[in-house]
């Protein structure tokens, strides 16, 4: 297993020096943040970034995410240009030695949280989904925002996509994920990139909008749209955790190699459709971290895992969920449970 750590790049409050003094971190997790959303990044921005990443003894293990366009999720006429843009980007990354990629088909939405600075009984603050602050919203009227939403959208343009989205269910998202998923595969395995989907971030419908990467059948439905070892999954703790429906240890068993990168963090499960954000260890939320190690230890695990979000504590200030202190208390956590696991197999 491979620790790795977000960096959001220049502007992160959290700096790559500060990553590198925590114990067993060897790698980073990023992207290109000012390339429009379809286009394809130039390879110069990719090598700046690695020899950036580098500088500092680091090491670019994972690109999180390239965007895939809503051109694509809605199958429309213009998405052609927009995978060969994607295809584009894969083959530089390939080429700079980048391994795997992280990307989701969340339609319009990314990760949804409905407050990012939530007290909790500590004093610590930590992001959460409130499923009865959702149902009171309608993202068309434009008077309203959440974390992990495109900004540039317009009132105009966002109903105007919310729209279009009337008339693509399940299936049609599925059909749509399986035109995109032909298409860039052969040429991530051409590449030596390895695809890594990302679970829907929370595991269910929000605004009426189809979520399919939510569940283990689901899984399983989309590793079997193409049967190739460089279409795998980025299996994320806090987001399918956050369904009752999910044990994360019997999904790390299951599909084991399938895995290209794992995000490993805690949640607490405060309703059917309501979660908090927790501090990592196990008896602090709804999951057994220590369990869920221990699967990824049994099938092998090889490959990058990062500790996701964490808490504000201390009196930090920064990105919400993306702070210092939490997540090196949450990485030292995963590697203390990962170097037990290994003496003990010794």
């Amino acid at each position: 297993m491979e620790m790795t750590f977000r960096w959001y790049g220049d502007n992160d409050p959290v700096t790559l020096k500060y990553i590198k003094q925590i114990p067993k971190m060897a790698g980073i997790v990023s992207a290109i943040y000012d390339i429009p959303v379809g286009e394809p990044w130039p390879m110069d921005k990719i090598i700046e970034l690695k020899n950036k990443i580098e500088a500092e003894g680091l090491k670019l293990s994972v690109i999180e995410s390239v965007p895939v366009h809503e051109d694509i999720k809605l199958g429309k006429s213009t998405r052609n240009q927009y995978i060969e843009n994607y295809k584009t980007t894969i083959r530089r990354l390939g080429e700079a030695g980048i391994k795997v990629v992280c990307y989701n088909f969340m339609p319009v939405f990314d990760w949804t949280r409905t407050d990012l600075e939530y007290q909790l009984p500590d004093g610590s603050t930590a992001l959460i989904f409130n499923e009865n602050m959702v149902e009171k919203m309608d993202p068309s009227t434009g008077e309203l925002s959440l974390p992990g939403w495109d900004t540039s959208y317009t009132k105009e343009s966002m109903k105007a996509l919310l729209d279009e989205y009337k008339e693509i269910d399940e299936e049609k998202l599925w059909g749509n994920l399986e035109y995109f998923l032909k298409e860039i595969i052969p040429v991530a395995e051409e590449s030596d990139v390895k695809m890594a989907i990302h679970p829907d971030d929370p595991p269910w419908c929000i605004f009426g909008l189809p979520r399919i990467i939510t569940k283990e059948e689901n899984l399983e439905r989309f590793l079997s749209l193409v049967d190739n070892p460089y279409n795998g999954l980025t299996l994320c703790s806090g987001s399918l955790g956050v369904s009752k429906d999910n044990d994360m240890a019997r999904l790390v068993r299951k599909f084991g190699k399938k895995i290209h990168f794992a995000h490993t963090r805690n949640v607490k499960i405060t309703g059917p459709k309501s979660f908090e954000e927790a501090a990592h260890p196990s008896e602090y939320g709804s999951l057994d971290i220590v369990e869920i190690l221990k699967a990824y230890h049994e099938v092998g695990f090889d490959g990058p895992m990062r500790p996701d979000h964490g808490r504000m504590i201390w009196g930090e200030e920064g990105k919400p969920g993306y702070g210092l202190y939490d997540r090196a208390l949450g990485a030292m956590y995963l590697t203390g449970i990962w170097e037990t696991l290994e003496k003990t197999k010794k």
